[in-house]
C-alpha cells in the first residue's frame, strides 16, 4: 500500500498498483492518468445516481490524487445511470454536486492529513483552490452509524453533503437541498463558520473544510 491510506485495501488502490508498476517498469517518470471512470458495465447499476455512489467517488479521488494520479475523467456527463446529470431533465446528480466541491476546494497539490481514527473514517487534504495558504480538508465518514471526531487546528467553512437515504438522487449541503435557481443557474453554495477544535461528523456524511488562514507554506504558491 502505497502512502497514508485509510485502513483496509480499496478497490482503486489495488488497480493503481497494477498500472503504477508497469509504469515505473516501462515509462518511469511519467504521470498517470485516468481517463475513464465510472461504473460503466452494462450501463452502471442502481445505486450509481444516488448519494450512495459519492462515497466511492470522492473517496477514489482522494486516494488516486495521494498516489500521484494527476487526472481523473468521469464517463460520462448526460447518459445512462452513471452520468453526472439526468439523461432525461439534465437535473444534477449527487455525483456532479461532489465532484463540483472537490472543484471547488480540492487544489492540486497534495497534503498528508494524518492519520485516520477509524476504519470508516477517511481522510484527505490538498492546498485549497485558489487560496493563498489555505488548505482543504475532505472528511467522508462511512459508518452508517456511529459518528466521529476529528480536530480542526484553524477557523473554517463548513460544506457538508447528506441525504436523508442513502439511495436518494438528491443530495443536502449543511441541510439544505442542492438544486439549481432559475435559469438552470448554480446556486451559491454556503459554507457553515467553524471554530477550530474538535468537530463531530454525523455518520454517512461527507464533510469538506475550507480553512483559508490556514497560512501553509507549501500552499503559498498554489
Amino acid at each position: 500500500m502505497r502512502g497514508n491510506e485509510p485502513a483496509g485495501r480499496h478497490h482503486s488502490g489495488q488497480i493503481e498498483d497494477y498500472y503504477g508498476g508497469l509504469r515505473d517498469r516501462y515509462l518511469s517518470g511519467k504521470p498517470i492518468w485516468l481517463t475513464e471512470t465510472a461504473q460503466a458495465a452494462c450501463g452502471g447499476d442502481p445505486w450509481a445516481s444516488t448519494f450512495l455512489d459519492s462515497f466511492r467517488y470522492l473517496n477514489q479521488l482522494g486516494l488516486l490524487a495521494r498516489r500521484g494520479v494527476q487526472v481523473q475523467m468521469h464517463n460520462t456527463l448526460a447518459a445512462s445511470d452513471y452520468g453526472l446529470l439526468d439523461e432525461k431533465t439534465y437535473e444534477p446528480r449527487p455525483n456532479y454536486w461532489a465532484a463540483l466541491l472537490w472543484r471547488r476546494f480540492m487544489g492540486r497539490t497534495v497534503l498528508d492529513p494524518g492519520s485516520s481514527s477509524a476504519p470508516d473514517l477517511h481522510l484527505y487534504a490538498h492546498c485549497l483552490a485558489d487560496g493563498k495558504g489555505g488548505v482543504s480538508l475532505l472528511v467522508i465518514n462511512a459508518s452508517r452509524d456511529q459518528a466521529q471526531t476529528i480536530e480542526v487546528a484553524a477557523p473554517s467553512a463548513r460544506y457538508t453533503l447528506s441525504a436523508k437515504n442513502l439511495e436518494d438522487k438528491s443530495v443536502e449541503l449543511n441541510g439544505v437541498e442542492l438544486v439549481l435557481s432559475e435559469g438552470d443557474m448554480l446556486p451559491e453554495l454556503k459554507g457553515t463558520a467553524t471554530r477550530p477544535g474538535p468537530v463531530t461528523l454525523a455518520p454517512a456524511s461527507i464533510t469538506f473544510f475550507a480553512l483559508e488562514k490556514a497560512g501553509n507554506p507549501a500552499c503559498r504558491n498554489n
